[in-house]
């Protein structure tokens, strides 16, 4: 990935091998490696010093560079006064390189790692294993990470939580929950996808002396979602403009569960788009009809009608999914709109539709679309999918080049997902959202903003940012129509700059 903007590079997440390959790239540069881990390991012991009073302190070291970033806190900590043991995997023999540079410098005993050790501790530091380990932790490790969460001693974690994959957040085995998680120059993605996330308790980012030039090397095609990055492309109305300049969304409504439909209408008006249309069915028009106002309400009595919506070529964009109906007349208008070429999002059912001719719907895809679905329709809209069984990640952007769309892979650590490589991870969002309607708000404002020309991994991961943002101020009790109406504090927060999210 070439031409990275200085917005992603700040938010870039390294696998880690690429965190690796800028160690590598560092030292070659004329950093020493020894600088680098006296870096990591003064990070830490600045961290713990900031936030807990001197107490019994237990650091756990690993056979590589982890545990020698564990000894370098260790010995600085012993010498601010903290009362400091050591329990290494191994012999100090067995070390090489940094590592046993870094234990040679600690003047206190070693001791064997055993689960024994915990029960003395009231603090720990995890240095076990750092985020690319590559095999599940087993034996005397794995006795010393089982005693540690049934003692709940605070646990910090060096780079990650010992167990978990820097790469897909997975749990190799077992892995402690750390009340503060320190890693190093970037964040990886293990930090932000589940399990993983929910282990890392607070996650400090600390600079060890890696240049961010390095960055134009290493290339990461992946960040954190955050508005520094995709701000600047957001359609913020001017002076001059007015709503036949600010897109037309067309909503594809259906005829039981009309609430779906009118929540996205409602989402995609809230998000700018100057003109909405609910295509509803004539059953149904009435219900449409009375409960929607500055949204129009056009009866479509069939396929031939709803493609006479979408001939008007000022209906720019479209969605359909929500309430819509799983089978031929939903998979007929999917089709009909992406012949059309309109800027489509599709979602629920119309992901469902095509769960058994998956190929069919990914050669109809020719302009902008962001597919939305959660892990159940995922899993049967591509249950094709080599290798389907790899992390959140990596199933997402696999899924994004094999149809062509972005992919908005829903959850708690949503991924969005573009066919050019390019992906984000949403660093969370208010467990709040697990209630119905929420997704088809989701839809609605990524509508709203493919209406008004928002570049689609754009919208899809602003979207997805202000959905969290808005169910955030509004706090416990939401309901998916809350949602829209706290979408104008969310937005404003993007506009002014300020979000608590800033600081994640």
């Amino acid at each position: 990935m070439s031409g990275l903007t200085l917005a992603w590079k700040r938010h870039a997440l390294l696998t880690p091998q690429q965190m690796g390959e800028a160690d590598r790239l560092t030292i070659a540069g004329g950093v020493p490696g020894s600088a680098l881990m006296e870096n990591a390991g003064r990070a830490v012991a600045d961290a713990i010093a900031r936030r807990w009073p001197k107490r019994s302190l237990l650091v756990l070291c690993g056979p590589g560079n982890n545990g020698g970033d564990g000894f370098v806190a260790a010995r600085l900590l012993a010498e601010r006064g903290w009362p400091v043991r050591v329990a290494l995997l191994g012999k100090c023999e067995a070390l090489k390189g940094d590592a046993a540079a870094a234990a040679t410098r600690w003047t206190g005993p070693v001791e064997a790692l055993a689960p024994a050790a915990i029960e003395s501790a009231g603090l720990v530091i995890d240095a076990l294993f750092g985020a690319g380990l590559a095999r599940p932790i087993e034996g005397v490790a794995a006795e010393v990470i089982a005693g540690l969460d049934a003692s709940q001693v605070p646990v910090v974690a060096v780079d990650v939580p010992s167990g978990v994959d820097g790469a897909s957040g997975a749990v190799l085995g077992i892995a402690p929950k750390a009340a503060l998680t320190v890693t190093f120059f970037r964040r990886k993605p293990g930090h932000l996808l589940l399990p993983g996330r929910s282990l890392c308790g607070e996650t400090l980012v600390a600079p060890i002396g890696i240049a961010d030039a390095v960055l134009d090397d290493v290339a990461p095609s992946t960040a954190a979602n955050h508005p520094d990055w995709w701000r600047g492309a957001f359609p913020w109305p001017s002076a001059e403009s007015h709503k036949y300049t600010r897109g037309h969304a067309l909503v594809a409504g259906g005829a039981v569960m009309t609430g779906a439909a009118r929540l996205a209408a409602r989402a995609a008006a809230r998000l700018g788009a100057g003109l909405v249309t609910v295509a509803a069915p004539e059953a149904a028009f009435s219900i449409y009809a009375a409960a929607l106002t500055g949204i129009i309400v056009q009866p479509a009595a069939g396929l031939d009608a709803f493609r006479t919506l979408l001939a008007d070529p000022r209906r720019n964009a479209a969605l359909i999914g929500p309430g819509a109906g799983v089978g031929d007349e939903t998979r007929d208008k999917v089709l009909a709109i992406l012949a059309v070429a309109k800027r489509t999002v599709l979602d629920a059912d119309a992901l469902t539709s095509f769960a058994n001719n998956a190929e069919v719907l990914f050669g109809a895809i020719r302009s902008p679309c962001v597919l939305t679905p959660h892990e159940g329709e995922f899993a049967r809209l591509f249950a094709k999918l080599p290798d389907g069984s790899g992390s959140k990640l990596d199933r997402a952007c696999r899924a994004a080049k094999a149809s062509g769309a972005v992919m908005l892979l829903k959850g708690n650590d949503t991924v969005i997902a573009a066919p050019d490589g390019r992906a984000a991870i949403n660093p969370g969002a208010p467990p709040e959202l697990a209630t119905a309607g929420s997704g088809d708000v989701l839809a609605g404002i990524v509508l709203g903003l493919l209406a008004q020309g928002m570049p689609a991994f754009e919208a899809a991961a602003a979207a997805v940012w202000l959905h969290a943002e808005a169910a955030r101020r509004f706090g416990p009790g939401l309901i998916s129509e809350d949602l829209v109406e706290a979408l104008p504090a969310a937005l404003a927060a993007l506009k002014g700059g300020i979000s608590p999210m800033d600081a994640i």
